[in-house]
């Protein structure tokens, strides 16, 4: 039995001059593993994750954000994995290939994509914040245990629109040249490289930061369970965080599930990148908040954290200017991973759909994020009076995607995956055509994503909109 019908494949648009020629993809397990936790782990695993949990009960808020998960973000993760892997082509032309014809589920594709280009629109901006303070850090200019002064040092940095722009730009060209390689040997290859980097600095600045005296505050706030702090709005959070921290609602799963090979366990898959994604939310609170209560610093979330309270912790600690520098290099690690998912959508659209050549669509890609996101990155300092809707540029991309068109994307995946696209072909797509033994596994996603996840996301939605 095919693990994929035939007419789902024929359907999608494959370019003349790429007829005979096989698509490029993921080439091993590893490298999808690599590439799609890539995606999932950002600036946010750094910062706000381990924040968010010990501001709202710890051991507690951990126990809801992975119900949650299995609720809310790995539902809609396996759905787009597998639409992906069903149609083999970019985010909108896998929903119209699969959608039955005449429905314009196309549309949700078209809003993932439209997503994943606004968020790289600012969040270029914050990726090259942290690129700037490489060569800070490197440089000696953040040996200050004075909050204040590392306060001015980021306020300088993002009301400087010279530099704002140039670091920007810096990121951009930086993720254009990978993507441009192509799925295997750019994309892949990378993240290949980078994240085991990533576990082995946590890893290290995680143990020095144990070392110090007064680190089991630090412990105490992440993992001490509190059941006081556990409100309604600590269950919204956990939902809204679920959602937001696999990638989903955006185009890019959709895509890289696109270039699985037709052999992976994508229930599997989806698993191990999520149980990994937290493992490295939770490395990253072990490595920043006992240094931050040895110092006696405030665990705030939020940029704050990242450029102002992060600096002045390392410069605090002995040989602070070594790991303060391993810090950030981790950090843009962190991002360029999910970068690099987040531009392969709206390229891989131009590259399938319009057939331009892959080098053509990264370069009016990365031109036309230039200068939308110019905008975003001028936020601080040229267009800081510039607020449609009462927002900043920054905040505008920002509120659209996070509040808007992720949750929109990700309630309507689900109820593709459960009311159109139909058990019979979920079954025969996530067993790999009767393949693997999973029947138990898949009845049990297909009720959840059918009836709990797409109301889930609803109210994900409906608190974003500020509606509750």
């Amino acid at each position: 039995m095919s693990s994929q019908p035939a007419t789902e494949r024929r359907n999608a648009t494959v370019c003349p001059a790429d007829a005979g020629k096989p698509r490029d993809a993921f080439t091993t397990s590893l490298g999808i593993i690599a590439a799609t936790l890539g995606s999932a782990v950002g600036l946010g695993n750094i910062w706000k994750f381990p924040s968010l949990t010990g501001a709202n009960g710890g051991a507690a808020f951990l126990v809801i954000y992975l119900v949650s998960t299995l609720l809310v973000g790995l539902p809609v993760m396996i759905s787009e994995l597998m639409l992906g892997r069903q149609a083999k082509s970019d985010a909108i032309t896998t929903l119209r290939t699969l959608a039955p014809r005449r429905q314009p589920w196309w549309l949700v594709g078209a809003a993932g994509a439209l997503a994943a280009f606004l968020i790289l629109a600012f969040y270029t901006e914050v990726a090259g914040w942290v690129f700037a303070y490489i060569v800070k850090a490197a440089a000696g200019g953040l040996l200050t245990t004075d909050p204040a002064v590392t306060s001015k040092a980021f306020t300088i940095l993002v009301a400087d629109p010279a530099q704002s722009l140039f670091w920007q730009w810096l990121v951009l060209a930086v993720i254009g040249s990978i993507i441009v390689l192509g799925v295997s040997k750019g994309i892949e290859k990378t993240t290949k490289r980078l994240m085991p980097v990533l576990f082995l600095l946590l890893v290290a600045i995680g143990v020095r930061s144990l070392t110090l005296p007064g680190a089991s505050a630090g412990l105490a706030f992440l993992f001490r369970p509190d059941f006081s702090k556990v409100t309604g709005t600590t269950i919204l959070t956990a939902m809204g965080l679920s959602f937001f921290k696999l990638s989903t609602g955006m185009g890019t799963m959709i895509t890289y599930g696109s270039y699985f090979r037709d052999d992976q366990n994508v229930p599997m898959t989806a698993i191990r990148v999520m149980l990994a994604d937290l493992t490295v939310s939770l490395l990253a609170g072990i490595a920043v908040f006992p240094a931050v209560f040895a110092f006696g610093f405030k665990p705030e979330a939020g940029p704050s954290l990242l450029f102002i309270t992060i600096p002045a912790v390392f410069a605090a600690m002995p040989f602070g200017s070594v790991f303060m520098v391993l810090f950030f290099i981790l950090a843009a690690i962190a991002a360029t991973g999910a970068m690099l998912s987040l531009l392969e959508v709206p390229v891989a659209f131009l590259h399938e759909h319009f057939c331009l050549p892959r080098l053509k669509a990264t370069a009016i890609t990365v031109l036309l994020l230039g200068l939308l996101g110019s905008t975003a990155a001028l936020s601080g300092s040229v267009l800081a009076t510039v607020t449609p809707f009462g927002m900043t540029f920054f905040d505008l991309y920002d509120f659209l995607t996070s509040n808007l068109l992720l949750p929109v994307g990700g309630m309507m995946i689900c109820i593709f995956t459960g009311w159109v696209y139909g058990f019979g072909r979920v079954e025969e797509a996530l067993s790999n055509g009767g393949v693997i033994a999973n029947a138990r596994v898949i009845r049990i996603f297909f009720g959840i994503v059918k009836f709990i996840s797409p109301l889930l996301v609803l109210t994900i939605l409906l608190k974003g909109l500020k509606v509750f």
